[in-house]
């Protein structure tokens, strides 16, 4: 089974790419990349953009929550595709979510597993697409901790 989520898409917010904040996420993720740490206008790590959900409000929450139960739900992938260098400090952008494909697979210890892809779209401040992550969420029919069925 494939289909597309008929969900609608999220409520635009921004989120400005922050000179300090490129530092911290390099420092914890243990960069010594000087493009990073000490350029004036430093390029945001290429995964510094997951950064953006501390910058949602209750109504630009990610579409596809609503799952059985968390118990249930496994992180299944995250892809970064920029469209040119990744954003640099000082940027704002503007960033949307959008259900994508949902399918199932059969599995040996969770049965069923539905794959829910969240695609996001980041913007800068002319509306050019700067970049676009796909996350996928898989969500098991049981605990795996149930056993075979």
């Amino acid at each position: 089974m494939e289909s597309s989520d008929e969900a609608p898409a999220s409520t635009p917010f921004q989120m400005t790419i922050e000179r300090g904040k490129i530092r911290e996420f390099a420092q914890a993720t243990k960069s010594k990349n000087p493009d990073y740490l000490s350029a004036e206008a430093p390029v945001s790590p290429t995964t510094f953009l997951v950064t953006s959900t501390f910058w949602q409000d209750p109504d630009s929450h990610r579409v596809g929550a609503g799952f059985a139960s968390y118990d249930r739900i496994l992180h299944g992938a995250q892809e970064y595709i920029f469209f040119g260098e990744p954003p640099r400090a000082g940027t704002t952008l503007t960033v949307q979510s959008r259900p994508g494909r949902v399918y199932e697979k059969t599995g040996r210890r969770g049965g069923v597993m539905t794959f829910h892809e969240l695609v996001t779209e980041y913007r800068d401040e002319t509306g050019l697409l700067v970049a676009e992550s796909r996350g996928t969420v898989i969500e098991t029919s049981r605990p795996p901790s149930e056993g075979p069925a």
